[in-house]
């Protein structure tokens, strides 16, 4: 699928060209050796970590080198210096990913709008991106561009968003709960 091979539950890199090219290992105690051709391509200290990956550079293609340093922990650490709202809604991408890795991109462009606008809006905004349910750079560059979190609609302070219950719309489909409550005292 990607530039890495299984070899007792570890994933180790070789040349990105030889994606779903056949290739042959061999093994020591130490090392592991990848052949295509009977040719050397790539050698790795042997790891036991299962399910993890020991990835060369090298054997990266050119696109995926530049996020080669890129973390997990680089985009929170990033994250935290703006704010907690940012921080969460930092961890909510790295999160809705099967693997952070996928995540990358949208956490560096969510990071880089902060630089686009002055600290105290953009963390109201990822906080309003989180209240809406919706942690997506998409969503907290439309709340900037069209300066929703200048109106103060929405609760963003930490203590107020823990103890506000949300508020439905008013809408004659909407039972809230006083309708329940009366249902279930009829039938008593």
């Amino acid at each position: 699928m990607d530039y890495h091979i299984e070899v007792d539950k570890h994933y180790y890199s070789v040349p990105y060209q030889l994606v779903r090219e056949e290739v042959d290992v061999r093994l020591t105690e130490r090392a592991i050796e990848v052949l295509h051709n009977n040719r050397r391509v790539a050698l790795h200290p042997r790891s036991s970590r299962a399910y993890k990956h020991t990835t060369l550079k090298e054997h990266m293609p050119k696109a995926h080198q530049k996020y080669a340093g890129w973390s997990p922990g680089g985009f929170l650490n990033q994250a935290i210096l703006i704010g907690p709202h940012t921080r969460d809604l930092t961890q909510a991408i790295l999160t809705s990913f099967k693997h952070p890795e996928q995540s990358y991109r949208s956490c560096q462009g969510l990071l880089s709008l902060a630089k686009k606008y002055p600290p105290e809006r953009f963390e109201k905004a990822c906080a309003m991106a989180l209240i809406i349910g919706s942690p997506r750079r998409k969503s907290v560059l439309s709340i900037l561009e069209n300066g929703l979190d200048q109106t103060g609609d929405l609760l963003v302070d930490s203590e107020e968003m823990k103890t506000q219950a949300p508020s439905l719309p008013h809408h004659e489909n909407i039972r809230g709960p006083e309708f329940y409550a009366s249902a279930i005292g009829e039938k008593s």
